[in-house]
């Protein structure tokens, strides 16, 4: 037996999505990390051995502008262009190969953390090291650092540490929340084992084991839907397990769950209820995808009340959009839904005192251990989110480490360095500006050659009749003046337009009646009908703008759309949707489509100037420059001017990658593009010196949002320039933010 040491500022734990985006994190922020992982393969329960979807805050599209963006967000954007078939092991390599390309991160897969060495007493403690053995090289290692991240899932490190946790579902009374039991008990969400079918083209047989369950005795057909396309995890509701201790009993609940799997695949292929015979069993998992076990408590817990009010804290480090999404504790036995979910109105704050121990002076956690009551952890426990929180628990694990700080200290007096670093990351952050006293680009005056001021829509390609209501999202920045829409009418009447405040920035629904407002239309087509609205909210925000219904009026739409608007129909919901608690009336539609529409006055709501400090994603509005159509300015630029020489080492360049676009690495469902249309493609950045314009650094055939640039020589100027070449098919061009660094 070898046994090794390894020292380094960060230690992680647990190579899922949450570890993997922790040490990534924690490593470009200049520490010095260790990567431990227990398996062969990185990506936790979204590898090629579970194969769950990565959901996250855009839930399936329900909530808006709410792709991640930070290291998730680089992940969903590169496994769209390696994978766009949703290859399970090609994810596997876009996550290992973000991994290998940081220096800073030593990893160890095959590495099973069984010990741990802690000094200190009571709130004082700390752990000194954790050891650990890695199959097959059989070694033990020992490895020590400053701070430690449990991304484990289930917890082994905090309690092994002997942090406070917690496990099952709290009483009604503890948090005051309303989905929350009366009585507590030990239950949690179960564990899940998926299948993949393949079409063979000839007939194939399936002799099922004896320990395969008799799903139509279980009563499993007449509760759950099961159809010969659906895969993966489109079978997320075999679960199991939730009245067990998901650990304790995890062999007795895989073997329970590959029963289940091998009986719904005896039941497709010999009952005589599927046109089957050509399918054959390709994969099944032989790996529990775990949701819940322990969660640890942290100087804030996260409640239902946090989620659905979507409070604003001020260490908010990150942010979620899945809904509360609670399943039986009997699982796929249990005869009511698998499911049930209450969406905030739009995504909800998660903050940095949720991701330290209470009692343990240097342990971070990330992913589904944080600290939240049970109701509140329905949401955060999603992949994409867990990511998230892995980021942001990297980034203050390596600012605790480099520079002498407690994460308490970061969690209240001393948060404004995590802020800051998180916003240079372009970490998935939500109404967070920049005020990172280190960019040098904030006290710039910005100008450009061209902005995107008239706003229409103007080619007509279908038509929409008003059936039902019909709404509408449009950023406001200063006074919405009034608006023109193309349309058809069978008979002369008044239209009826609505406009409603969506309250919060991050918010696209009409939560709030502003006003109602009308116009005369004449029976006729392809009439320009205008409605004043007149309307100058204080801050920049969007607009809810609702077309009442009216069978004689149909709306036209374009082929094309407007960057910062969306499209909704209203419905009622199937009688198989009224089990949630909420449900969501607008469902998003015309996707890269629109509306024939005219702004009847110019907007700023492409203005330059919000290229520095600001915010980095949509809050109230796009929250980006927008140049003028390629066809009129073919070479569109952007110049940063300072009252005074500045020396510039280094520039980083957000791009905008359309964070409405709902991606995701298995694919349960398809985005077109392989590269997003709204990314900038080709680019220079010139510096004035000696009153000339000389190139300091290029971008070409990018697919990225965020573009890094170290200067092998730092230049001293007052003024620089980016110009864009091309972009990746988008009919403007697009910047979110420009940022310099000495």
């Amino acid at each position: 037996m070898k046994i090794e040491s390894v020292r380094s500022d960060v230690t992680v734990i647990g190579g899922g999505l949450a570890g993997v985006c922790a040490a990534i994190g924690a490593a470009r922020n200049g520490a010095e990390v260790a990567l431990i992982q227990n398996r062969p393969v990185l990506g936790g329960n979204s590898s090629s051995e579970v194969r769950v979807w990565v959901c996250g805050a855009t839930a399936h599209g329900v909530q808006h502008y709410a792709r991640e963006t930070g290291i998730m967000g680089e992940l969903f954007v590169e496994n769209q262009f390696q994978n766009p078939d949703g290859n399970p092991y090609y994810w596997d390599l876009v996550i290992t190969e973000a991994v290998k390309a940081e220096p800073k991160i030593k990893l160890f897969l095959n590495t099973d953390v069984r010990e741990l060495s802690a000094d200190g007493p009571g709130d004082d403690r700390k752990i000194s090291s954790v050891t650990g053995w890695q199959m097959g090289s059989e070694k033990l290692i020992t490895f020590s650092s400053d701070q430690f991240i449990d991304c484990t899932g289930d917890g082994l490190v905090g309690l092994l540490a002997g942090a406070e946790y917690r496990t099952g579902r709290e009483p009604r009374s503890e948090f005051g929340e309303s989905w929350a039991p009366e009585v507590p008990d030990n239950n949690t969400l179960g564990s899940t084992i998926l299948f993949y079918s393949k079409d063979l083209g000839r007939q194939t047989k399936f002799v099922p084991p004896p320990f395969a369950k008799d799903i139509v005795a279980a009563g499993i057909p007449e509760h759950r839907v099961i159809r010969t396309d659906l895969n993966g995890c489109a079978f997320w509701w075999i679960e199991w397990g939730g009245e067990l201790d998901v650990v304790d009993d995890n062999e007795r609940i895989r073997d329970e769950l590959q029963s289940v799997v091998y009986g719904i695949w005896d039941y497709v292929k010999n009952s005589g209820n599927f046109d089957a015979d050509n399918l054959t069993l390709e994969w099944i998992g032989s790996v529990p995808g775990k949701r819940e076990y322990r969660r640890f408590v942290g100087d804030h817990v996260l409640t239902q009340q946090d989620v659905l009010g979507q409070t604003e804290f001020d260490d908010r480090i990150g942010f979620g959009g899945w809904s509360i999404d609670l399943h039986p504790p009997g699982g796929v036995y249990a005869t009511e839904h698998g499911s049930k979910h209450w969406h905030p109105d739009g995504n909800y704050h998660l903050p940095l005192r949720c991701l330290y121990s209470i009692n343990v002076g240097n342990l971070w956690m990330a992913g589904r251990n944080i600290s939240a009551s049970h109701v509140a952890f329905g949401t955060t426990r999603v992949m994409a989110t867990c990511a998230v929180l892995g980021e942001a628990a990297g980034v203050a694990a390596s600012i605790a480490a480099l520079q002498g700080f407690s994460p308490r200290q970061l969690g209240h007096e001393e948060f404004d360095r995590v802020r800051h670093a998180l916003v240079r990351a372009d970490a998935s952050v939500l109404g967070v500006e920049n005020t990172d006293p280190d960019d040098l680009a904030r006290a710039a005056t910005v100008s450009a050659s061209s902005t995107r001021r008239r706003v229409a829509v103007e080619e007509p390609a279908d038509r929409r009749r008003l059936d039902d209501a019909f709404g509408m999202v449009l950023p406001v920045r200063g006074r919405l003046d009034g608006l023109e829409v193309l349309l058809d009418a069978d008979r002369a009447g008044e239209m009826i337009l609505e406009l409603h405040d969506p309250v919060k920035p991050q918010n696209y629904l009409p939560l709030k009646l502003i006003k109602t407002v009308s116009a005369a239309v004449e029976a006729g087509e392809k009439q320009r009908i205008r409605f004043d609205l007149d309307w100058a909210p204080e801050q920049p925000q969007n607009a809810f703008l609702v077309f009442r219904v009216d069978p004689a009026i149909s709306l036209h739409t374009a082929d094309r759309s407007t960057v910062g608007t969306i499209y909704f129909d209203y419905r009622e919901p199937a009688p198989d949707e009224k089990f949630a608690e909420q449900f969501r009336h607008w469902k998003q539609t015309l996707q890269h489509q629109g509306l024939c529409f005219r702004l009847t006055e110019p907007t700023d709501v492409y203005a330059a100037d919000q290229v520095v400090g600001g915010y980095a994603r949509p809050y109230g509005g796009p929250q980006l420059w927008s140049s003028e159509s390629l066809l009129v300015d073919p070479e569109p630029w952007l110049e940063l001017t300072w009252d005074e020489p500045q020396t510039i080492g280094e520039l980083s360049l957000i791009f905008d990658d359309d964070l409405d676009e709902d991606l995701i690495n298995l694919h349960h469902h398809r985005t077109p593009y392989e590269v997003l249309p709204s990314l900038v493609r080709d680019y220079r950045v010139e510096a004035m010196i000696n009153n000339d314009w000389l190139p300091i650094a290029y971008g070409r055939d990018n697919r990225r949002r965020r573009c890094g640039h170290r200067l092998d020589h730092p230049v001293t100027t007052d003024r620089i320039r980016l110009v864009i070449t091309a972009t990746n098919g988008a009919a403007e061009a697009h910047v979110v933010a420009v940022r310099a660094y000495s």
